[in-house]
């Protein structure tokens, strides 16, 4: 069961043959809410606890809470949101907390093998950033370089294209066109994440095109996406003044990354690598002095092996034993006016438990173990005893909740 659950989880709407439905969101999405004027609710969350061995200090927190609401108008024409509050709470001068529309889009379907959305929507990229539910993926934390490298969830405004070809059953495609990223924002260890715009006055005059190919075939999900798109969204004279290229691609970011999936009979195995690219990065770094890398790479290989299946293979539960080795440089290369620091150049291996009683409700047990190269002093802004001490390695356990209904 654990196996269906899974393959249900990557694939969008009714476009394969493999589609589970494992909430109302789901089902809106796969049409499968019949009386027209019906508004649906879902939602997912997760918490958790998190002990740090080198510290020997823990913390508690609730990751996040999502409250989906939708409508459908019609058999043509959908709407789809979702509100995220991180971290409990948002108050004045406390840092952490956030609140944000995770998407808010209208979906129109023009026949059985293409539909359109327009609005606030997460691209097919990764394996992550279009599902993210706690319930679909193994360990507290989302893969590390769908994190920093492919900054999961990753949303903007705009229009994509979602289709299937009928001659080559299983074979699904997309083609999107949004605002592009923010480079003034971009913050040295974070990758591209705080370049996203996420809908907030984002600046239109830079353009991104987004694109995908997935295939699945018998036990194994295949991916590859690309975006490329600009990221100095300024009038012409604002960008010469900054030596930076203007114009709907001007100072661009690319993005590549290939990903796969595999179950069968209680066996599980995903793998993903992606590559950055930022060539006007020397430009960047002049301009907003934020040590912006021109290349970054990752990538992860993870196995699992739901014991259920040995126990009872139609028991509607999952209790998967899991290990995930993770890699990547954020500063794989860097141009001239750059700083290399060593703490970009990281590993995890994390490895635990995932344990589902009922669908739609999980129970995670996880150790990671952090390591990294040294870390450049001369980055250090304020000096010891003010800086905490840094360790190249460090080990933490996790133990957690999490639903989506």
């Amino acid at each position: 069961m654990f196996r269906s659950i899974l393959l249900g989880t990557f694939v969008f709407c009714s476009f394969s043959l493999f589609s589970q439905v494992l909430t109302r969101e789901d089902s809106l999405s796969a049409g499968l809410i019949r009386s027209n004027n019906t508004t649906v609710i879902s939602g997912y969350g997760q918490a958790k606890v998190e002990y740090d061995f080198r510290t020997r200090t823990a913390t508690a927190n609730l990751t996040r809470n999502v409250l989906f609401l939708g409508h459908k108008f019609s058999n043509r024409i959908y709407f789809f949101s979702e509100l995220e509050l991180e971290n409990a709470r948002v108050e004045g001068g406390k840092p952490g907390g956030e609140i944000s529309m995770e998407q808010l889009f209208l979906k129109f379907n023009i026949n059985r093998d293409l539909y359109l959305q327009a609005g606030l929507f997460i691209p097919r990229i990764g394996l992550i950033n279009e599902n993210h539910l706690p319930t679909t993926f193994n360990g507290n934390d989302r893969p590390y370089v769908e994190t920093f490298l492919i900054p999961a969830t990753w949303r903007e405004l705009g229009v994509g294209i979602y289709g299937r070809v009928r001659s080559m059953p299983g074979l699904n495609y997309t083609l999107a066109i949004m605002n592009g990223l923010n480079s003034s924002a971009f913050v040295n260890g974070t990758g591209i994440a705080e370049g996203k715009q996420e809908g907030s006055m984002a600046t239109a005059s830079n353009i991104a095109i987004t694109g995908s190919l997935l295939y699945y075939i018998k036990s194994w999900r295949l991916q590859a996406s690309g975006y490329y798109g600009g990221s100095a969204g300024l009038i012409k004279r604002q960008a010469d003044s900054l030596q930076l290229q203007s114009g709907p691609f001007g100072t661009p970011v690319a993005l590549v990354e290939a990903n796969t999936v595999y179950h069968d009979h209680g066996i599980s195995f995903r793998a993903l690598a992606s590559i950055v690219s930022i060539p006007d990065a020397f430009e960047i770094n002049r301009a907003y002095a934020n040590n912006t890398p021109s290349t970054m790479i990752g990538g992860y290989a993870e196995v699992g092996y739901n014991f259920y299946e040995l126990i009872n293979p139609e028991a509607h539960k999952n209790l998967t034993v899991f290990a995930r080795q993770e890699f990547m440089d954020l500063n794989y290369k860097i141009p001239s006016n750059g700083i290399k620091n060593g703490t970009n150049h990281r590993s995890y291996t994390v490895a635990g438990v995932t344990f589902q009683p009922v669908s739609g409700v999980v129970v995670k047990i996880d150790y990671v173990l952090r390591k990294t190269d040294e870390r450049n002093e001369d980055l250090i802004v304020t000096p010891f005893p003010q800086q905490l001490p840094y360790y190249t390695s460090n080990g933490f356990l996790n133990v957690g909740i999490g639903y989506s209904f």
